[in-house]
């Protein structure tokens, strides 16, 4: 990584870190999804991310906003599943999740159906941060679905796929 990407990757972490704290505090589960998630799946930083992918229920999404808006995250509202933020040059996207007779899914879009276990519980550690992640085969299905409805698959989705089949498999063992 260029000196660059190693300043905005500690930035990142800096506000994972705070969101996780300002969650924690409000009794708020929060998962990572993307490339930070692969990360701390692996317990590593494995390249620079744009940004950080958040995932949380639909129900945690006043009280959430809220307090971060207290500490000082510029709220970036993007539709009624997703909401943008941003604080030292970090963006930040949660999107909000309902569950329905059983079902996972995003906020009023039921026909993007989740895994029953893609919202784990145990926490993944990465640089004394603690957090938890989506879990690798639903991370795995977000890929594939995203090519299904035809978005152009970029070298870091390739990479991300494998990497996600590898750990999915060593889970197996």
């Amino acid at each position: 990584m260029t000196n660059e990407e190693i300043l905005q990757t500690d930035s990142q972490l800096q506000i994972l870190n705070e969101v996780n704290r300002i969650c924690e505090s409000n009794d708020i589960h929060i998962w990572l999804r993307g490339g930070w998630a692969i990360d701390f799946l692996l317990g590593g930083i494995t390249r620079s991310h744009e940004d950080l992918d958040l995932v949380t229920w639909v129900s945690n999404r006043e009280v959430m906003e809220e307090a971060l808006v207290k500490e000082g995250f510029e709220r970036l509202p993007i539709s009624d599943r997703q909401t943008d933020f941003r604080k030292n040059e970090v963006d930040i996207q949660f999107l909000y999740m309902t569950q329905t007779d059983g079902s996972i899914s995003p906020h009023n879009l039921p026909e993007w159906l989740w895994r029953a276990d893609s919202l784990p519980p145990g926490l993944y550690q990465l640089n004394g941060i603690s957090m938890r992640v989506v879990s690798p085969q639903q991370l795995l299905e977000e890929k594939q679905v995203y090519e299904q409805i035809g978005r152009k698959p970029r070298d870091k989705d390739q990479e991300s796929k494998r990497i996600l089949q590898k750990i999915i498999e060593h889970m197996k063992n």
